[in-house]
């Protein structure tokens, strides 16, 4: 079992996957910018906008998580420390 300091919470872990899926939006918007296939331009814009609606899902989750659950709400918890 992890020790105290290696342990995430489940708030951590939903705002570590935000940053990822904001990551992988920006590396689609950026391929979509650098090719000059038009095929692979409309897949990288598809992509980030799939994107774009998983990260409003999870971020609508995490403000839930963050309400019911004042214990996983990362930003007060980040304040404390």
């Amino acid at each position: 079992m992890p020790k105290g300091g290696d342990c995430l919470t489940v708030g951590n872990k939903v705002h570590q996957t935000l940053a990822s899926l904001r990551s992988a939006k920006a590396d689609m918007e950026a391929f979509a910018m650098e090719t000059q296939d038009k095929e692979a331009q409309q897949l990288y814009t598809n992509s980030a906008q799939q994107l774009e609606q998983i990260l409003s899902d999870v971020n609508s989750r995490a403000n839930y998580i963050e309400k019911q659950e004042p214990q996983y709400n990362t930003k007060k918890n980040n304040q404390r420390q």
